[in-house]
Order: C-alpha cells, then structure tokens, then sequence
C-alpha cells in the first residue's frame, strides 16, 4: 500500500509542494503519494486526512497555529506556537516546525549569506514567523527586531523570543538582513516599510512565485537592496526536512532547486 501525505492550506492550489515531494521520493526511491488539500477549516479535513490512513500533512498559510493546537504532542521547534509538518507516531499525532531549519540552510548554504551578526529586522508576526525567529537567534542574527502593521502582536511575539519589537511604521534604517514573513504579497502588495530599511540590505521573502519576483522582492530591489531573494529555497529546504521525519531520508535538494529556479528564471546562485 502506498503511503499517503499532503499539505494543507487555502488556497493551496499553487504549491509546489505536490511535485517537490514526488520529486523526493522518486530519487530516493520511496513509495508515496502527495497530495494538496484546500480547506476551509483545519481540523475536520485534518481528521479526514488521518481516519484515510494518511501517514503525515505539511501546514501552510493560514493553519499553522491552528495545528498547532490540534496535535496531540509538539517538538521543540513547534514550541513557538507553529506547525508546519505533522508526524504520526502510534496512534498519536506530533507537531514538528522545519521552517526554520529550511530558512537558515537556504540563507547560510545555498544563497551564502552572512547571517552571524547581521542586524536583522523580520517583518510580520504570523505563524511563518513564528518558525523562523528561534532559527535565526540560533544562527546568530543581531538586534533582531520583529514588525508588525498591528504593535501588539508584534511585541506579543517579541516578548516570546526575548527580541525587539515595533510597528511598520517606526522601522529604522540600517539593517542587513530583511525578511518578510506576511502574506501581503499574495493582494500584490511589496511596500510594507520604508524604503530606506531595505537600502544596502540582504532581502528574502518567506512567499515564492513561480515565475519573475515577488512584489516584495521586486520593490526591495527598487528600493537598492543589496540582493533579494524569495522563500523558493526554503520551501524546498523545509520540504526535505519534512520528508526526513516522515521517512528518515534526507534527500539532496540541490537538483530540485535548480530546477525550479530555472523555470522560476532567476540566477541559481
């Protein structure tokens, strides 16, 4: 019988999650299926999912903390609030997060970029940024500074990490590592700050497209970022995590990003 997996999300049609895992599974040569749900609520088709047989669901936009709380147990990375990979154990469901391990192997390895002492500013406080800010710490951000359209949240969050915490609006410049984790891409939206805060810096949005730039690439690079990327690699990165907890392979990532790179028309490097 072949096992079952999917992402979960609304919408979900556009991921490239489906393909990246058959991709997987078909070099290391596991039998699986990979499916995308679009759902309107998590936990009834979560239920669904797993009385099917299913043996494991990654977590989008906008469900992550929502399974966060459905899970029956957590691992440490999970503990800021945000799943993105369920695992099944027993009869038991335990809630993982591999965004982090994804961002900071896509900044560090695949892109090259200096994230030990690098004064960062992340934007949003969602539960893609819930995933990532532990990683960062660990990797060694400097002055990290959470933003958010609504302060509270922002320093609601802040609060939990032990890292600053202001609106959009009071954004300094000066920083070398920007990252943003809203959604506000997905409405066309790129200028969530001042244009003097991405200036001379490093950008990466957590959001990917599958062709060109996102909006927030396109205006950070308007703007005079020093470079920019989008999220592409770390969604492959957090993919391969992912697939290693649910069938204890790592696969290579490096033919699938390029690939998708090339068809994304972006320089590779």
């Amino acid at each position: 019988m072949t096992d079952l997996y999917a992402v979960i999300g609304h919408p979900v049609a556009h991921s490239l999650s489906p393909r990246i895992h058959a991709e997987f599974a078909a070099a290391t040569g596991q039998a699986l299926r990979y499916d995308a749900i679009d759902a309107e609520r998590f936990a009834p088709a979560a239920e669904r999912f797993f009385a099917a047989g299913g043996r494991g669901l990654n977590v989008t936009v906008p469900f992550k903390a929502d399974a966060w709380g459905w899970v029956d147990e957590r691992d440490a990375a999970a503990g800021s609030g945000a799943v993105n990979t369920i695992v099944v154990r027993g009869n038991r469901t335990r809630g993982c997060n591999t965004d982090g391990l994804g961002l900071a192997r896509d900044l560090t390895a695949n892109l090259g970029w200096p994230v030990a002492g690098a004064r960062t500013l992340v934007i949003g406080a969602g539960g893609a940024v819930r995933g990532i800010v532990a990683a960062l710490l660990n990797a060694g951000a400097a002055d990290l500074t959470i933003a958010n359209r609504t302060r509270a949240k922002a320093e609601a969050l802040g609060r939990t990490f032990g890292v600053a915490a202001c609106g959009l609006d009071e954004v300094e410049d000066a920083w070398d590592l920007v990252l943003n984790g809203t959604s506000a891409g997905l409405a066309g939206e790129g200028a969530l700050v001042s244009p003097a805060a991405v200036a001379g810096a490093r950008c990466y949005d957590l959001l990917y497209a599958r062709r060109g730039a996102t909006p927030f690439c396109r205006w950070a690079a308007a703007s005079g970022a020093k470079a920019v990327r989008d999220g592409l690699g770390m969604l492959v990165e957090q993919a391969a995590e992912a697939f290693c907890l649910w069938r204890k392979v790592r696969p290579d990532t490096a033919d699938v990003l390029a690939a998708l790179l090339r068809e994304q028309r972006l320089p590779c490097g």
